[in-house]
């Protein structure tokens, strides 16, 4: 029988040339792989000519890269030797081009977060599960909520990528989150540093990139159950999981349920409203030929979550809820214990639903390929915070987003290649809520690229460029004296937002290298120039903003943000250790930020005309120029002698300020402190019938002082508490997390019958306040002479996770 565009081959041991049993080989522009049997022989049918990335790994080993030219009505032979040791860079990743590149040779700042990271530690959202990334953040409003930061800038400014495309739900709210199922993600890919060449407006620092689980082999249907429980907030994770694939037919399908009760700390307590409940399902099925492939999926995020207030009795400190007297008016009373610990959020709360389809095709032209990819995304967002109406939304957005991306890869000619294309999106979004802080507004943006590679010798060379178009419509809405929407022919209607148009247009660029001087070390080099357009609430506000209780107003002239990045950096890599340096300087010209306006007659400029606020600060969207600069380090020392050991250590630090502005007011805010991290961990090499895998880790993560505070007003945040005003105003504290952690496999005849990990965040149970968390404004504790501002942090959390396989047919 004649092969048909076949790749073949073994995967061994490199100290002893054994056969590797299972290991896994895949191609991640394809989306295909397999197995080796019990002779480490490996064999993937039906592949389009061309060439690709191929990755081969097993547990234990560290993954070898190769790239591998498939010719037609051939067949490949490609052999692969894995090495014992875990910490080589020899990774596949796709964030920062058009196809799969080597990490090794890709000169952009890009980190690769696999699933054992994931497993391993625990967390309450999947941006929290980050944290602890050198140069990764997030802005926190409870356990639920955590927005990504990625080099001490966030918003609009990070682009999130789920299933291929870029997740699109309110990304300019302090208050919103982002909508992924930590349970749907297998492994991670940051690029830090812009990346708009790729992706357009919103990269302007960054992407994070979360992965699905890669395609079973042909053959092969399996499946997983996950359960996880934590003892701080009683946060119940189950999970179930099946995938397969059946002549060339690929599926998969998931169902998730998260909820947790409110989180407690030493000082606080268990912190009123802070509970929440996520269900999450999706399911993919794709078809794989000789042509490519075809894939279409679809997901459903619904998350229930409490927003904390903060208030507190007077007298006890105890957290207060609202609710109503017999005369239907508002009032605040304890909230009992039974509450404290109820899985079913109060008022205020957030009700947030995303409904996304995605289609993905990789079409083969001879040894080129076509990439197409398109997306329907609808977000909702709702937010009730009055007692009086329990049932009526206050904020209810509604965002409607088709995303296109068209892509040409050309084969790769004398270690050469290229690729072009097109992408974008079309948004529509709705005010269906009676609070109106923006407009309706639709847009729509086009950008077209062109990336190349090229390979000399020990040299890797990559650039591109970009181009970008965006149009942005605000319309018209008219408000009566309540805030409610009303016709404009309506009597007492108040011109609310009036309609406006705004053009965009922005170049993008990078171009980098990576050098290996020895086999041990490199220098990796990358210049970039990132867009970003103004978001809808820099353009268009006018109205409260909820979250912060200040008056804001956009200013629809403003002008793109352009920014220019510097990267370099060296390493080493060896049997014992690794070594590498990034550091980094970025400008960003025309900066977007709220400004607080002043009155005429002097001082601050106050609203007092606005329903259901007293008063309300007014800030105005403004531009100026800013800088970053900061550095990330990361040592791991891994004894060759000693395989059972490993210490990983990293450090990561930013300055963030504005240029030519008053030192009150230079420093960006939310600017996330300096860092260090450090884990050791002991691994048990030796086999054993009942168990394998095992490890032990213990570490800690400490945070510094953060000195350079952006200053607020003496009403921001609606307070004038000099209490809260002086800690707001103040450096925030440094602190130190001792952490823990242990897992292994449990074995029956041979065959594995769960995973287990337990892990402990907050071993010592240490009160803080992170500087990254929204909870710092909150309302002084002053019962008993305490006066403490702010909620605290979450006190000491044990995670337990129980991770069952099942394989169906193998």
């Amino acid at each position: 029988m004649r092969a048909q565009n076949q790749l073949t081959g073994t995967v061994t041991m490199a100290r002893n040339g054994h056969q590797v049993k299972s290991a896994t080989v895949y191609i991640p522009d394809l989306k295909i792989g397999t197995t080796t049997d019990d002779n480490g022989f490996y064999i993937i049918k039906n592949i389009p000519a061309g060439t690709y990335v191929v990755s081969a790994g097993s547990i234990g080993y560290s993954t070898q890269v190769q790239t591998v030219r498939i010719t037609r009505k051939n067949i490949t032979t490609s052999n692969f030797v894995l090495s014992t040791a875990t910490y080589t860079n020899d990774e596949v990743v796709v964030t920062a081009n058009s196809i799969a590149t080597m990490l090794r040779t890709t000169p952009q700042p890009i980190v690769d977060i696999p699933n054992s990271y994931l497993m391993q530690n625990a967390s309450t959202n999947i941006i929290d599960a980050l944290s602890n990334v050198p140069g990764v953040s997030g802005i926190s409003d409870g356990q639920s909520i955590s927005k990504p930061v990625i080099r001490g800038l966030g918003y609009n400014r990070v682009v999130v990528v789920n299933d291929g495309v870029r997740q699109e739900g309110q990304q300019w709210g302090d208050e919103f989150g982002i909508e992924v199922d930590q349970n749907s993600v297998d492994r991670v890919e940051i690029l830090k540093g812009p990346a708009s060449l790729i992706y357009g407006s919103d990269a302007l620092n960054g992407v994070i990139n979360f992965l699905p689980e890669e395609t079973l082999p042909e053959g092969q249907i399996k499946g997983d159950l996950l359960y996880n429980y934590q003892t701080n907030n009683g946060l119940i994770n189950t999970t179930g999981h099946i995938a397969g694939t059946i002549k060339g037919i690929s599926f998969s399908a998931r169902i998730s349920n998260i909820m947790a009760h409110a989180y407690q700390n030493k000082y606080d307590g268990y912190v009123f409203n802070s509970q929440f409940s996520n269900f999450n399902w999706d399911g993919t099925i794709g078809i794989h030929r000789r042509w490519g492939f075809s894939q279409l999926h679809y997901s459903f995020f619904d998350l229930k979550t409490g927003i904390v207030e903060g208030a507190r009795d007077s007298a006890t400190g105890a957290f207060v809820k609202q609710n109503v007297d017999a005369n239907g008016n508002p009032i605040y009373q304890i909230a009992t214990n039974q509450e404290l610990r109820s899985y079913t959020p109060f008022l205020i709360n957030q009700h947030v639903r995303h409904y996304k389809l995605v289609w993905d095709n990789s079409i083969a032209l001879g040894e080129d390929k076509i990439i197409a990819r398109v997306a329907f995304q609808q977000n909702r967002r709702q937010e009730n915070n009055d007692i009086t109406q329990p049932n009526t939304s206050n904020i209810y957005y509604l965002l409607n987003t088709v995303n296109y991306d068209f892509r040409y890869a050309s084969k790769t000619r004398n270690d050469f290649d290229f690729s072009a294309g097109i992408n974008g999106m079309y948004q529509d979004s709705k005010n269906k809520g009676t609070l109106l802080l923006i407009p309706e507004y639709n847009l729509f943006d086009i950008g077209a690229f062109a990336i190349a590679n090229k390979k000399l010798g020990k040299l890797d060379i990559s650039g591109g460029l970009r181009y970008d178009i965006r149009r942005f419509n605000g319309h018209d809405d008219y408000v009566n004296i309540n805030g409610n929407h009303v016709s404009a022919n309506d009597s007492g209607a108040i011109h609310q937002f009036s309609a406006y148009t705004s053009n965009y247009n922005g170049v993008s660029g990078s171009v980098g290298a990576t050098y290996q001087f020895t086999k041990s070390l490199y220098l990796k080099a990358n210049i970039a120039r990132g867009f970003r357009a103004p978001n809808v609430a820099e353009s268009g506000s006018n109205g409260v903003h909820d979250g912060t209780v200040v008056y804001e107003v956009g200013t629809p002239g403003l002008k793109p943000e352009n920014s220019l990045e510097f990267d370099l950096a060296p390493g080493i890599q060896t049997r014992n250790f690794s070594v590498e340096v990034d550091l980094y300087s970025n400008s960003i010209n025309n900066y977007i930020f709220p400004r607080q306006v002043q009155s005429k007659l002097g001082g601050d400029s106050i609203r007092t005309d606005v329903p259901g606020y007293a008063s309300a600060p007014v800030f105005l969207y403004s531009q100026g120029n800013a800088s970053l600069t900061g550095m990330e380090a990361m040592l791991d020392i891994h004894p060759s002698g000693w395989k059972w050991f490993e210490w990983y250590s990293a450090y990561s630090g930013v300055n963030a300020y504005l240029k030519n502005v008053p030192d009150s007011a230079k420093y960006l805010p939310f600017t996330p402190p300096s860092k260090i991290i450090s884990n050791i961990t002991v691994s048990l090499k030796k086999k054993s019938k009942i168990v394998r895998n095992s490890y032990v880790r213990f570490g800690i993560a400490y945070t510094f002082q953060q000195s350079h505070v952006y200053y607020a007003s003496s009403v921001y945040n609606g307070t004038t508490d000099p209490l809260l005003l002086k800690a707001s105003n103040s450096p925030t504290p440094g602190y130190l997390l001792l952490n823990a952690g242990a897992g292994t496999d449990l074995l029956k005849k041979g065959r594995k019958m769960c995973s287990i990990y337990v892990s402990v965040n907050n071993l010592a149970n240490l009160p803080y306040i992170d500087y990254m968390s929204r909870f710092k404004y909150y309302d002084a504790n002053l019962a008993n002479g305490v006066n403490r501002v702010g909620v605290y942090n979450m006190g000491r959390n044990i995670s337990f996770k129980v991770l069952i396989p099942l394989d169906f047919r193998d």
